[in-house]
């Protein structure tokens, strides 16, 4: 199965609202779609950088750079049954995962739809349906977010995470768990603390929470395992973990007790899975974060969540908490918590083509 062409196209889409976190916000994405194509069959995926360097190194436009002119040209003519060998020829490539991610990511897609397997079951899922929670960006008010809140809650989400920063922490959370006693809380900072707020972070502790999310800086190991050692709530990596070597240090330091697993993150589904694995055998939780996808990406991440070791609710939204319409159809949907796996062949949803092409602003294509 012989890679033929390649085409990635840039496409502007615009969220519903304003999302904020610690380091910033925005309300306009601008997508990078990758399609692969061989025997007429078609792979897709999508390249999560963003368009600023503030999660990641990664953005939209080092993306497309690297993909166009060093990673795209290499792969036509390879064969792209086993996807993690298709950049073999480009492993010379430092760093870039993001863009390295969407070209494996979208060969597993085409393999799952040459076999006529599901995505899921070509990553080795189990589940039909899985538990998905919402993410709650930073608000002005009290007021506004216990309305969001209320809202998501209605809408049946099994897990609410909310955004913090210095100013809006403690006493934020506090009223939260006070008007909702009952719900499953987590909290994620995006590196916004160092070791010097441990009394402010150990607060934390009183309101059961499910964890909290990368309190201090990505490339941080060794506080982060400080801080663990002096506070209850567990914590979460999720910038930290870029690799697997990653992982065995944050491991070996005790600097946290769950990851979230972000496949564009970590270099695709071959990286995902050894870190599912590894945590698995220690006893410890992974989620799958969300990257605020298009449902291409959103596809891939649930059929990742299916996995065994995925015991949390990821951040896999419904299509409608973040567009006004998506890209795929059928659009993604919540209910009771869970969200269903697709089971067509590959990622199990149909594209919406012809909004595709009219969205497209950019675009190039190989073989």
């Amino acid at each position: 199965m012989k890679i033929e062409r390649a085409v990635l196209r840039e496409l502007p889409l615009r969220l519903r609202e304003f999302f904020e976190i610690s380091s910033g916000g925005q309300q306009d994405r601008r997508i990078l779609l990758l399609t692969l194509a061989t025997d007429g069959l078609e792979g897709w995926s999508e390249c999560v950088a963003g368009e600023h360097p503030s999660y990641a190194y990664e953005t939209t436009e080092t993306a497309w750079h690297v993909l166009t002119e060093y990673i795209l040209p290499e792969i036509i003519g390879r064969e792209g049954d086993v996807p993690e060998k298709l950049l073999d020829p480009v492993r010379w490539v430092r760093g870039h995962q993001m863009a390295k991610a969407s070209v494996e990511m979208a060969a597993w897609d085409l393999a799952a739809r040459a076999e006529g397997i599901s995505l899921s079951q070509k990553l080795g899922g189990e589940r039909e349906v899985v538990p998905v929670g919402v993410s709650v960006g930073l608000k002005p008010t009290d007021e506004e977010l216990h309305e969001q809140v209320q809202g998501y809650i209605e809408d049946g989400y099994a897990r609410v995470k909310i955004k913090i920063k210095p100013g809006r922490d403690i006493e934020m959370l506090a009223g939260l768990r006070e008007r909702f006693p009952d719900i499953a809380f987590m909290a994620d900072a995006n590196s916004a603390y160092s070791l010097a707020d441990v009394d402010k972070l150990r607060e934390l502790d009183a309101l059961g929470l499910m964890m909290i999310e990368q309190p201090l800086s990505y490339n941080d190991f060794l506080d982060h395992a400080r801080l663990q050692a002096q506070i209850e709530t567990p914590v979460c990596l999720d910038e930290s973990i870029k690799s697997e070597g990653d992982l065995a240090l944050a491991l070996h330091l005790g600097s946290c007790r769950i990851v979230n697993v972000k496949p564009g993150r970590v270099g695709g589904f071959a990286v995902s899975r050894r870190i599912h694995d590894t945590m698995r055998l220690e006893g410890l939780p992974v989620w799958c974060g969300g990257m605020l996808e298009s449902g291409v990406g959103r596809a891939h991440n649930v059929a990742l969540a299916s996995l065994p070791g995925f015991t949390l609710p990821g951040d896999i939204s419904a299509s409608r908490r973040y567009w006004e319409r998506d890209i795929v159809s059928p659009e993604f949907e919540v209910a009771d918590g869970m969200m269903k796996v697709p089971r067509g062949p590959g990622i199990g949803v149909d594209l919406d083509i012809e909004r595709i092409q009219s969205l497209t602003v950019r675009e190039a294509s190989f073989g």
